[in-house]
């Protein structure tokens, strides 16, 4: 069942600051595959003194009742490695594991994505019998103290929140569209992208693997109730399945979950416990977060590697002077003993930003304004992009998009949308395109001379 209602068959699933699209709008493919088959396969790059080496796990699905043997290689690029039999008992599955050293491979960086094509075959006795291929860029990231390290290069992440949604496509996008998405994103001097707030297409992270774009990428919950009687069982599938299906796409540099949920009480911190171990029982290679709106109020910055928060200052709460002074009062706050672990942990600005509606042009530069908005997101990166505790920012967002209508909660939004696009729903640049493009660039520009100089 393709189902896009809303009811108490899901908690997930709700009316909310996006729309929920129904139908099958991903791409959809039917494999006739043997009894026994290769159902996963893992890559985890190793960067070493000498070089890279290549984590391999191979997962086996035996379909039959009787107890099978199958002998598996793998071959990357045009390099073939035997790495023996496996057995798998009936109706189960079991893995094979292999540590492939001293690889003659180029790192995966934003500026020099460099892939490599990776396929794993079954054979039963000496006939191929079935094989499952991925590529892998090799590229290892940690945090250390309030930095995020790409192969051991500190990252500067600046971007955007983006929705997979369009006027015309819904979020059943092609990928001409999505192309078009990250060219702008691009010529906005961006190298980061948050999939707000649910596992995005894999043809649009094959493109940001390809194109050298940084991503964050969260399981599906945005503000849901955690007493929901389904609730655990679907967060807990929703998270193990992005972690699953989206493993080897270098690009993805960290995993999120629970945005804007319940981190300030005792009971909420529960359910971050419980799913964040699961993203690190399924994948220790990559650091994990949690987009937080309860700033000072909240109890679980230290169950995760990295600290984000979304806050909007300028624009629900304070002026444009306030967005300085705010900032160093919550780092000041959260480098202390009183900020439940958060303290020497990176910091990324999750969500910040103000709506513009397409036009609507004020010389007195209000509310809803494109000046108003460009002059908010102007002063923002000013101080974001320049601050020496700040790891990374992700504005919101990238298009205009649209809303679950006839919710009282967003009845405030002009044209049932939420606004706050640097471009509008049909990508037309408002004035803020200029003003993010110039701090950007500025930014990146002064970088480059500081580490020449």
């Amino acid at each position: 069942a393709v189902d896009n209602s809303f009811g108490d068959h899901s908690t997930l699933h709700i009316e909310n600051d996006y729309y929920t699209y129904g139908g099958i709008t991903r791409p959809v493919e039917m494999q006739l595959v043997p009894d026994v088959f290769i159902d996963k396969l893992f890559l985890t790059p190793i960067q070493t003194e000498t070089g890279w080496s290549l984590d391999v796990r191979v997962r086996v699905k035996n379909l039959s009742e009787q107890k099978q043997t199958r002998r598996v290689t793998i071959r990357i690029e045009d390099t073939e490695f035997h790495i023996g039999e496996i057995d798998v008992d009936g109706r189960a599955t079991a893995e094979t594991r292999v540590l492939l050293k001293d690889l003659a491979v180029l790192p995966w960086t934003s500026e020099t994505p460099s892939l490599y094509r990776v396929k794993a075959v079954l054979h039963d006795g000496r006939v191929p019998v079935d094989d499952l291929a991925d590529r892998v860029g090799f590229r290892s990231v940690w945090t250390e103290g309030k930095r995020i390290l790409l192969n051991g290069t500190p990252l500067h992440l600046a971007g955007y929140n983006r929705h997979e949604d369009h006027p015309q496509l819904g979020n059943a996008l092609p990928v001409e569209a999505m192309v078009t998405d990250l060219e702008i994103l691009r010529d906005l001097g961006c190298n980061f992208v948050r999939t707000s707030h649910y596992p995005n297409d894999h043809r649009f992270l094959d493109l940001c693997d390809e194109m050298g774009f940084y991503v964050w990428e969260e399981s599906h919950a945005r503000t849901v109730d955690f007493s929901h009687p389904k609730f655990i069982e679907q967060i807990d599938t929703s998270t193990t399945e992005m972690v699953e299906a989206h493993y080897n796409h270098p690009s993805i540099i960290m995993w999120g979950c629970l945005n804007e949920c319940e981190s300030n009480t005792e009971a909420g911190k529960e359910h971050y416990e419980r799913v964040l171990g699961i993203i690190k029982s399924l994948d220790t290679s990559r650091p994990t977060t949690f987009a937080s709106d309860r700033h000072q109020n909240d109890l679980c910055f230290g169950l995760a590697d990295i600290v984000s928060i979304n806050v909007y200052t300028g624009w629900y709460r304070g002026t444009l002077d306030d967005i300085g002074p705010w900032l160093d009062d919550f780092l000041t706050w959260l480098h202390s003993p009183d900020s439940h672990g958060g303290e020497g942990k990176p910091v990324i600005i999750s969500e910040f930003g103000a709506a513009g509606l397409y036009g609507n042009r004020q010389r007195t530069r209000g509310k809803w304004s494109e000046e108003g908005q460009a002059d908010l997101l102007r002063e923002s990166l000013r101080i974001y992009l320049n601050h020496p505790d700040v790891a990374g920012l992700a504005i919101w967002q990238f298009c205009d998009v649209r809303v679950t209508p006839n919710w009282q909660h967003w009845l405030g939004r002009p044209r049932l949308m939420n606004n706050k696009g640097t471009v509008d729903e049909y990508r037309r640049p408002k004035l803020c395109y200029d003003a993010v493009k110039e701090q950007t660039h500025q930014t990146r520009n002064a970088k480059c001379e500081t580490r020449n100089g």
